[in-house]
């Protein structure tokens, strides 16, 4: 970042010519500063933001005890609690928890007039990909889920949700159970129930029901721009016309179409919110589901690695043509056996598990080397129907086996699965993260074809190159209307240097074999945003010269979140930033 020397700070803020720095003895000195920033400056900054949150809801990062919140269900509100680079690498000068719209507002108007920047988070659980850790080391981190997380809104005639983003899945799904409206709505749920609604659907992750792709199932956004200006996206523009001039902005009734279209007039400008830095979305609309009316999961085990491709084309005209009406998995046996139990359950071995291990603790295990988990929703007689179509299709592959949960009622996996897949919250797949002592994880994620062809290739490639560094292969494909997630989770010792350094640099050739291949990845850790947005270059970085362009109209001083996936404000050298094994 091009250094702002205090002289160039607004004048409110400047120092008298000669005079010697103030050094204020309220704020503790942070363990990383902001670029461009002294001490002092620090100090007013901190002050000044105070002044508007109230003191107990700034925290200054002046400790590395304040580094050790590693855990799920108390993460860390600064750091990466999944760090691959070491701890103090990316980490928040302070943490600001902001009380309302109008504080958000005014916290960017501050960082403005002292030019740090913020990185906003919902609730710090974005494990695998960063947690709540900056891009730049120094940036203060903005709390958006500590005191802004409420349901603010359930309508059932509509089924949507307008919620605050602290508001997790688990929380409004408990919302729906006190408020006696389970039996009619459901909210679809990722793997963990304990994620911010609105920080995974801007970061476009997925679930498991029919309203899995949680982007497309969004409805409505309200929207801090870096400048602090407030909009409110699609049919929000439109002023209700219950609209009360005496009211502030924020607590404007809103249009009573707001969730349930899009779209709005004009550009359609939802898009540059989802993975950006060109606002904090402080409301957002989310569809859910109404209750089908019936519900089956199952699962079905494929024997031998080599079923891999006829299992995806198997799979593929069945998710096509909504016969498989959810977001399906395909789980490596790994990764099913990795929630029931840690490494040294199954071996003793230091080496990566080879195929006849694999086999016998799939075995052992009764499941197969692949495994597939869906659902069936509707009235029975829809149901018995769809199930009968797809059981055909899978026993094309020889030795296939078939089962509702209540025919493995041991099997962790399938009952955690039985309750995700019908909008239920769990923390049960947490446990596969302890696979390895210290157990942390690093995700790589490419998109590719739903073909049995792609599959194999990316199994291949992704596996021989876990076991070259040393690791389990552990992954899943998760399946989309026309496109497949492969999931690979790369367990690792984070209290290992040479376990963490070991992860960083097999992502990094992985990203590279990836791109060579056409796969480009969806989402991806702090420490590898700008090799990924490198790999996006179709002619001549066009599209990254449109996101600068943007970012730097709507962004002037580089505020919010620079570097965030690779897009970095024109006052900034990437350079400076390089993250390095």
């Amino acid at each position: 970042m091009t250094t702002s020397a205090v002289a160039n700070e607004p004048l409110a803020y400047r120092q008298p010519e000669g005079s010697a720095p103030r050094e204020s003895q309220s704020v503790k000195r942070p363990l990383v500063l902001p670029p461009g920033t002294d001490n002092d400056k620090f100090q007013r900054f901190i002050e000044e933001i105070a002044s508007v949150t109230g003191s107990e809801n700034v925290t200054v990062i002046s400790d590395e005890a304040e580094l050790y919140h590693d855990n799920y269900l108390d993460p860390g509100k600064a750091h990466d609690m999944f760090h691959i680079v070491y701890k103090t690498r990316l980490v928040s000068s302070a943490v600001v928890a902001p009380r309302n719209v109008p504080d958000v507002q005014s916290i960017m108007k501050i960082c403005n007039m002292f030019e740090i920047p913020v990185w906003p988070f919902s609730i710090g659980r974005n494990v695998g990909y960063g947690g709540a850790a900056p891009r730049v080391p120094g940036s203060v981190g903005l709390d958006m889920g500590r005191h802004m997380n409420k349901v603010l809104e359930v309508n059932v005639e509509g089924a949507y949700a307008l919620l605050e983003p602290g508001v997790t899945f688990s929380a409004l799904h408990e919302y729906l159970v006190t408020n006696n409206l389970r039996d009619k709505l459901w909210v679809d749920v990722p793997d963990l129930g304990g994620g911010s609604i609105i920080g995974n659907t801007i970061e476009r992750g997925v679930g498991y029901t029919p309203y899995g792709d949680h982007w497309m199932m969004h409805c409505g956004m309200e929207v801090v721009l870096p400048d602090g200006t407030l909009i409110r996206t699609g049919m929000g523009s439109l002023p209700s016309p219950d609209e009360d001039s005496s009211l502030p902005p924020h607590e404007q009734p809103p249009n009573k179409c707001w969730q349930l279209f899009n779209y709005g007039f004009g550009p359609y400008n939802d898009g540059i919110f989802s993975q950006s830095s060109l606002g904090i979305v402080v409301k957002m609309g989310m569809w859910l589901m109404v209750n089908p009316g019936g519900y089956q999961s199952y699962l079905i085990t494929i024997p031998r690695d080599e079923d891999l491709h006829q299992a995806i084309e198997t799979i593929r005209p069945l998710r096509v043509g909504m016969v498989l009406q959810n977001v399906p998995t395909l789980r490596h046996i790994l990764l099913d056996a990795a929630v029931m139990g840690d490494r040294k359950s199954y071996t003793n071995e230091d080496r990566p598990l080879n195929d006849a291990e694999l086999d016998a603790i799939a075995a052992s295990l009764g499941l197969g080397r692949w495994n597939f988990y869906g659902a069936l929703y509707g009235p029975e007689p829809v149901r018995v129907a769809m199930w009968q179509v797809i059981k055909a299709s899978f026993s094309s592959i020889k030795g296939v086996k078939f089962f509702f949960p209540e025919e493995m009622p041991d099997n962790v996996v399938l009952q955690t699965r039985h309750l995700t897949l019908q909008g239920i919250p769990t923390m049960t797949e947490l446990k596969w993260v302890d696979w390895l002592p210290n157990g942390a994880h690093l995700f790589f994620s490419p998109i590719a074809k739903v073909t049995g062809e792609d599959a194999v290739a990316q199994y291949e490639v992704t596996r021989r190159r876990s076991e070259e560094f040393g690791f389990d292969f552990i992954g899943t494909f998760i399946v989309g209307m026309r496109e497949m997630h492969h999931i690979v989770c790369i367990v690792f010792d984070k209290k290992d240097p040479d376990s963490r350094q070991r992860a960083h640099r097999l992502i990094k050739i992985l990203i590279d074999d990836a791109a060579a291949r056409g796969w480009g990845e969806y989402r991806t850790h702090l420490a590898l945003m700008d090799q990924i947005a490198s790999t996006y270059n179709f002619n001549n970085n066009s599209m990254m010269r449109l996101n600068e362009a943007i970012k730097n109209a709507l962004d002037p001083k580089g505020i919010l979140a620079p570097g965030k996936n690779g897009i970095w404000p024109k006052n900034y050298d990437p350079s400076m930033y390089k993250i390095e094994i």
